[in-house]
């Protein structure tokens, strides 16, 4: 039922999240080292996937990225349209 559906989003979420959150760590270490960086749009296609609650916390858990505007304000624009998305869906199929 609905709620078996919403664990396996919970859990879809949860991994993208931890994985762009990771990801975020990883690349800051390797800039501060001047080493092969993470491509900015891998950044962004996990967050499309899911992970963009995991790259908004490690964008400022480690300070990285923050002064891009277009991880600033992108990744949290992101993050509201996948909101929206999702609550409209829950509206249309659950709730009607």
């Amino acid at each position: 039922g609905i709620c078996l559906m919403l664990k396996w989003i919970a859990l879809w979420v949860l991994f993208w999240s931890i994985l762009d959150f990771v990801l975020m760590g990883v690349d800051k270490r390797k800039a501060k080292k001047h080493r092969w960086r993470v491509p900015e749009k891998a950044f962004f296609l996990i967050a499309l996937a899911g992970g963009s609650p995991g790259a908004i916390l490690g964008m400022y858990a480690f300070r990285h990225k923050t002064r891009h505007w277009y991880f600033k304000w992108g990744l949290p624009a992101i993050l509201i349209a996948q909101l929206a998305l999702g609550g409209w869906a829950y509206w249309r199929f659950f709730l009607s």
